[in-house]
C-alpha cells in the first residue's frame, strides 16, 4: 500500500470515529497525477447527495505532460464508490449533530487501484485541540528521553 497524501488536519480538527475505505472516481490523468504526488486533501468532505457519495474539495493538479485540450477541473467533485449500505449507514449518522465526513488518505492498494481512506469525525473544540497538542508534545518528550536512557 502506497499512501499519496494525507489529511493532517482532520486528524487536529475532528475526533475521528468510523473509518471506511472507498474507491474514487477519476478521469483521464488524474491517476498519474495522483502517483506524481499532486495531491492536496486539506479541505476535503465528503457529502451524501440523492444516495450517492461525493468528495468536495480535494485537489489534483494537472500534470504538465497533459494534453492541452482536454484538462480536467482541479477542484472538481468527484464521486466516491461505496456499497449502498455504507452509504445509508454513514448518512445516517450524519444525521446526527455535529457528525460530518472527512477525507483521511489517499493511498494505492495492492492492485494499484487509487482508494480514499474517509472516516465519520466530530469536530473539536478549542479546548479539545490544545489537550491533543499537550499529549503529542508529551509523547515526542517520553520518546526523546527514552532514547536518549538508552
Amino acid at each position: 500500500m502506497k499512501i499519496v497524501a494525507t489529511n493532517k488536519k482532520a486528524t487536529y480538527d475532528f475526533f475521528i470515529f468510523d473509518k471506511l475505505e472507498a474507491g474514487i472516481e477519476l478521469l483521464g490523468s488524474e491517476v498519474k497525477s495522483i502517483r506524481a504526488g499532486k495531491v492536496n486533501l486539506k479541505d476535503s468532505f465528503v457529502k451524501i447527495v440523492n444516495g450517492e457519495a461525493f468528495l468536495f474539495g480535494a485537489h489534483i493538479s494537472v500534470l504538465s505532460t497533459t494534453n492541452l485540450h482536454y484538462k480536467p477541473d482541479e477542484k472538481r467533485v468527484r464521486k466516491l464508490l461505496l456499497h449502498r449500505k455504507e452509504i445509508d449507514k454513514l448518512f445516517g449518522k450524519t444525521q446526527v449533530v455535529g457528525m460530518s465526513i472527512v477525507a483521511l488518505k489517499l493511498y494505492f492498494n495492492k492492485r494499484n487501484r487509487a482508494k480514499l481512506e474517509i472516516a465519520l469525525a466530530k469536530g473539536k473544540n478549542l479546548h479539545d485541540k490544545r489537550e491533543s497538542l499537550k499529549e503529542k508534545i508529551q509523547k515526542r518528550e517520553i520518546a526523546q528521553s527514552l532514547k536518549d536512557y538508552q
